[in-house]
């Protein structure tokens, strides 16, 4: 049982968790110290806090184990990921499914502990299929990339409205700030996803499957990432202008320019003919991307 648990989180890459979890963290920090609305009765919540993590950890487990069940026959074909674990039969298809089943459970279970807001549950089913779907985009569209990006842009949008979306009827505006946060989660995400779907190229083009290094080749690829990335730091510096009861200050700047640094230095890495440092950019990089935001604007927001 020891070694299914530990191969089932291995296939769903449960540290990958890192990418998406601070974000919605921040965009909890964001909600906790940001002035409520005349009436609003909020704070800091030890039942919420639970409840954010248990949604994220159920949420993305579900999506990335429901991804491993309908690529595995894509996977079985494609050299890099012969390996994982249902195309090498690690795992059975049976018990991934109710792992799958399981997590969409967990993420379900972890809605109630925002009542008496309903919203997180009346939600929780289009959300968990719209991450489902991406599992499914590359077989008709090469914009998937963006899907992903869009699928992770939800963790700080439904934070915030886990967190205050009681009252967004009469606010629909208070949201703003997390939906800068989610933008600029889509256009990283989309970003560092159209470098890493580079290794793939080839098999893509093969397999007739839609990417955007399969549509407009590695250096199109590759410059499109770029963009992504730019118009992220744009995002960024729009954030306090466009949200000044965050009062963010001298501290987020300097966190924007080492963003900035950290993302210029991936591309660096990943050059049309010598992708073997995409894994370093991918992970390690991108791990301190949002790591490092995290503890900069919280430090920021709290001080």
């Amino acid at each position: 049982m020891f070694n299914r648990v530990r191969h089932l989180l291995e296939m769903i890459r449960f540290s990958h968790t890192i990418f998406a979890l601070p974000f919605a963290m921040l965009a909890a920090v964001m909600a906790w110290t940001t002035p409520p609305p005349e009436g609003y009765i909020g704070g800091f919540r030890w039942q919420h806090l639970a409840g954010l993590l248990i949604c994220m950890v159920g949420a993305r487990s579900a999506a990335m184990a429901f991804n491993r069940l309908v690529d595995r026959k894509l996977d079985a074909k494609n050299p890099r990921t012969q390996g994982r674990h249902l195309p090498a039969g690690i795992l059975s298809v049976t018990s991934v499914v109710v792992f799958t089943l399981v997590s969409a459970a967990i993420f379900y279970l972890g809605t109630l502990l925002f009542l008496p807001n309903k919203l997180p549950l009346q939600l929780a089913t289009p959300v968990l299929l719209f991450l489902l779907a991406y599992s499914l985009t590359k077989r008709f569209t090469s914009l998937a990339h963006f899907w992903l990006g869009a699928a992770l842009m939800l963790a700080p949008i439904c934070t915030w409205i886990a967190l205050r979306g009681q009252y967004l009827s009469m606010h629909p505006w208070d949201i703003l700030p997390a939906v800068l946060l989610g933008l600029n989660v889509l256009l990283w995400v989309s970003g560092f996803d159209i470098i890493y779907a580079c290794q793939d190229y080839e098999y893509d083009v093969r397999a007739k499957l839609r990417s955007i290094p399969a549509r407009f080749g590695i250096g199109g690829a590759l410059r499109l990432a770029a963009l992504c990335h730019l118009a992220m730091i744009g995002v960024l510096i729009a954030l306090p202008l466009a949200c000044p009861q965050l009062s963010l200050g001298w501290i987020y700047r300097l966190g924007i320019t080492a963003v900035a640094i950290l993302l210029a230095y991936e591309h660096w890495l990943v050059r049309p003919d010598d992708l073997t440092r995409v894994n370093l950019a991918f992970f390690q990089v991108n791990a301190v991307v949002s790591l490092g935001l995290f503890a900069v604007v919280t430090l920021d927001l709290l001080t």
